[in-house]
């Protein structure tokens, strides 16, 4: 009977429906943060108020909060990234972040996470690191250790 029971609860979990990834950012200044996001997502907030703005992004599937509050390090948050499909959409990216007036950073055939990726990168208002990236050739043998995310402690600390 206990098997049964676990049965049923499995098949049970497995139809839930997730809609869409949270994301929370705290950040220095809302309004700031608000101008940056609009042009990195290509949206209007969906919702904004005193110290908080959402931003409910339909590609990729992402609710985007923004908190105002005292931020004294960047904490434990390396980057963050949207995979695409090719190189030609890593470059459109590229360019519609370049339109809006956003410093573009790239990366092409580099090794990051065991895999050859072509990505570009921005960064928000308190140093929050974007990339978008396509995965060209994954699970690649571990040589070295992976440093994709000091590579970019290390550029925003010397900049």
């Amino acid at each position: 009977m206990e098997s049964k029971l676990n049965t049923m609860a499995a098949n049970e979990s497995a139809a839930v429906k997730a809609l869409k990834a949270h994301l929370s950012l705290n950040v220095r200044n809302v309004e700031q943060s608000i101008g940056f996001y609009r042009k990195l997502l290509g949206i209007e907030p969906s919702k904004v108020r005193t110290g908080y703005a959402k931003f409910d992004v339909q590609n990729p599937p992402l609710n985007l909060a923004l908190n105002e509050a005292p931020i004294t390090s960047r904490g434990a948050l390396s980057h963050l990234g949207i995979q695409v499909a090719s190189t030609d959409d890593v470059l459109a990216m590229k360019q519609k972040w370049s339109d809006a007036g956003l410093l573009t950073r790239d990366e092409m055939q580099t090794n990051c996470c065991y895999a050859i990726q072509d990505k570009t990168w921005v960064r928000d208002p308190d140093g929050n690191e974007w990339e978008v990236f396509v995965v060209l050739k994954d699970n690649l043998p571990e040589a070295d250790a992976c440093a994709c995310g000091n590579k970019l402690v290390a550029i925003s600390s010397a900049i």
